[in-house]
């Protein structure tokens, strides 16, 4: 499991930049750079929502399926990088955010 750096601050699962999910999904079939990429596991955090989401705890490796096809870490459709970020700042929506750490085949 690749090791998450989310700097993704607006999403109710970022924890301290780790991920309280367990595991998401980064998607951009057609993605041939990381613009083309977004988190689909992303929910917007909202005014009054704490980080506390009641989704257990954030750890630094986390399970990442994977929907991008040309990129050089997909491995029958989970993330095989060693480490990955996922970027967004003041993201409101997937669309916002993007894996970081595309790298096209």
């Amino acid at each position: 499991m690749p090791l998450l750096n989310c700097t993704v601050k607006s999403c109710l699962y970022n924890k301290d930049e780790y991920c309280a999910k367990g595991d998401i999904l980064v998607d951009g079939r057609t993605a041939k750079m990381s613009e083309g990429t977004s988190c689909k596991s992303f929910v917007e955090r909202k005014e009054n929502a704490s980080n506390s989401c009641g989704c257990g705890s954030a750890t630094p490796h986390i399970q990442v399926e994977c929907k991008a096809c040309e990129c050089t870490f997909n491995k029958e459709e989970r993330c095989d990088a060693e480490e990955i970020t996922i970027a967004g700042r003041n993201a409101c929506k997937c669309s916002d955010t993007e894996c970081g750490s595309f790298s096209v085949k």
